[in-house]
Formats: C-alpha cells, structure tokens, sequence
C-alpha cells in the first residue's frame, strides 16, 4: 500500500518486528519513506514469528534495523543519532491484559518508561512528531460506541494503566514543547502473522490441529475486530500535524461476538472447534466498539476490510505457512 504527500521522510518505527509496527514499516517503504527499525526481540510470544515478520523489511531499501530496548537511554540515544529522523511512530510495548497482571512492572518500564525516553530524545533534537498506539481496554466501563472524550481514569489493568500513563506524559511533552501527537487506541487487531497469543491466531491454528480452543465465558463477548492493513494505514495517516489528538482506530461497525469469528473460522477451515469453556476472565471486558467519527474527519479513514474478509486472508495464510507454523508455540 503507497500513501501519497507524507509529511516526513524518515520515520523510527518501534517495536518493529511486532504485528502491527511491520505492517506499517511495509506501507512506509512502500510510499518511498526512510524507516529507522528498532526491536528488542523478547520472548513474550514465540520469536519465530518476529523474525518472520523482520525478514520481510530486511535488504529493503530505505531500511535500517538495530535490536536493543527503548528502556536503554544509551541505545536509544545511539538510535536518534544514527538518522536524520523526522517523525516517531511508538508501536514497541508489553501487550495482553491478563499477562500484565503476572508482571506488571515490566508492562510499566516498556510502556511507560519507553514512551519517555523516546519522547525526550525528540525534545532534546527538535523532533515535532510523535504517534503513539495505545487501547481500547481504556474504555472499560463506559458506554458504547466509544469516544475519544469519555474519562478513561479507571485503568482495569495494569496493561491498559500503563498505556494510560504513555497518553499523559505524550500529553505533557506536547504542552511544555509543543511535541505535535497523535494517540491512537487500536481495537482487537487481527490478520496474517498475528500475534500467537491472540484469539484469531490460536483458534486457526488450534482447530485445524484438533486441539481444544479456550474461550473465556460463552463466547457472547464481542469485540470491534480491525485488520491489520486497516491498522497500519490509520497509524500512518496518524503522522500528519494534528496538534494534540486522541483518535480511535476500529471496525466502526457493531461489534462481533466471538462464536461468529469462531464460525467463520470453521467454515473457511472445513473442520468444527473443540471448546474448553473458562470462566470469563475479570480484568476482561464483555464488548468493544469504536465509536472512528473521528478518524473519519482528521485523517479521512475508515476501515476497508470486513470480518468475513479478514478472517478469509487470515486463514489462506495460515495454510501459505502451515508446515513452519506447526512449530510456532501458541
């Protein structure tokens, strides 16, 4: 996908190995852009699929890829000093809000602390631009479809708390140097080479092999599920001056209950899911929908690939890379 009249020429892409940061990666070298990549590889999910991802940019031209973690103000100094960096575009976190609650100081140095460094390198250079990805689970508690202006004080997790914490200090940066930001909340992204840890990526892959799906409570929760092209192109779209602004990115539709993504996978695999029904899970939430009135106005977005479509391309790849994904661990 090539995207006419960016306003930057060479982008840091953190987290660039990660599901949605190579997709965006992909569509800046695709438009002609420079892309600084940065990755800290960690094991959160089987590294395998970040290498596959990252094989995709590298020897492209216009790529440069370094591994270290944004919480090493040396390496990410080194990082600024390396290129002539015009824009920042933050996808490099800890993700997934039951495991925050097993290692919430991790979640809090990566998310949080990561987010900082980055953004006083940039004060420090001049750097004006910055984007940070941040989530829906935000917006626990509050009535749908969801909206930028609701209050999201009440963090439910230590996952969404710490992308909490990004927002505000981002908020801080653009007040006091008039960092120009733009945050956007991404809800249940999905796609080829997804994340292991996702429920899209598993159910593929566990009901193609027979084993049993675990679907926390009945499976009537439903989520605003985005595809990851959709994803990417909202993010860079995200990089033009904005001021300071929080946009939602996600399906706009009425949300999907997760027994029909469940069926569509079925179908499109030709073969019924075994269930292990878990109770539903408290730091959860029950439904997600994105109110993108907003994204439609600032950055003319709107999602193009439905849930039947997604779920289609996402199954077709999984079968591309059946063989080497049997050893992928979900």
């Amino acid at each position: 996908m090539k995207f006419e009249n960016l306003e930057h020429d060479c982008y840091l892409v953190t987290g660039c190995a990660g599901f949605i940061a190579a997709k965006v990666a992909e569509f800046l070298l695709d438009s002609g852009k420079q892309v600084v990549g940065v990755d800290n590889m960690n094991d959160y999910y089987d590294v395998s699929v970040k290498q596959h991802r990252l094989a995709q940019l590298e020897g492209r031209p216009g790529f440069s890829f370094t591994q270290m973690d944004l919480e090493d103000r040396p390496a990410t100094r080194a990082v600024f000093d390396s290129a002539t960096i015009d824009c920042v575009i933050n996808l490099a976190a800890r993700a997934g809000v039951r495991y925050s609650m097993e290692n919430p100081f991790v979640y809090m140095t990566t998310n949080a602390m990561g987010g900082l460094n980055l953004l006083d390198e940039m004060q420090k250079r001049s750097i004006k631009k910055f984007v940070l990805a941040s989530t829906s689970s935000l917006y626990a508690g509050q009535s749908m479809p969801f909206r930028e202006d609701l209050p999201v004080n009440t963090p439910l997790s230590p996952y969404a708390a710490s992308k909490k914490a990004a927002e505000v200090m981002a908020y801080s940066y653009h007040h006091l140097y008039q960092t120009d930001v733009s945050i956007v909340r991404y809800f249940t992204v999905y796609g080829p080479a997804g994340r292991p840890d996702m429920s899209v990526f598993r159910f593929i892959k566990w009901i193609d092999e027979g084993t049993p799906i675990i679907v926390y409570g009945d499976g009537t929760q439903s989520r605003d599920f985005t595809y990851v092209d959709d994803i990417a192109a909202g993010t860079i779209l995200a990089t033009k001056s904005l001021g300071y602004e929080i946009i939602n990115l996600g399906g706009g539709n009425q949300p999907v209950e997760l027994n029909y993504v469940i069926g569509l996978i079925e179908q499109h695999l030709g073969k019924k899911a075994v269930v292990d029904q878990r109770d539903f899970h408290a730091a959860d939430m029950m439904a997600t929908w994105a109110d993108i009135d907003k994204a439609q106005q600032l950055l003319d977005w709107r999602p193009k690939v439905s849930v039947e479509d997604g779920i289609a391309k996402s199954v077709q790849w999984y079968r591309d890379h059946k063989t080497w994904l049997a050893t992928v661990n979900v």
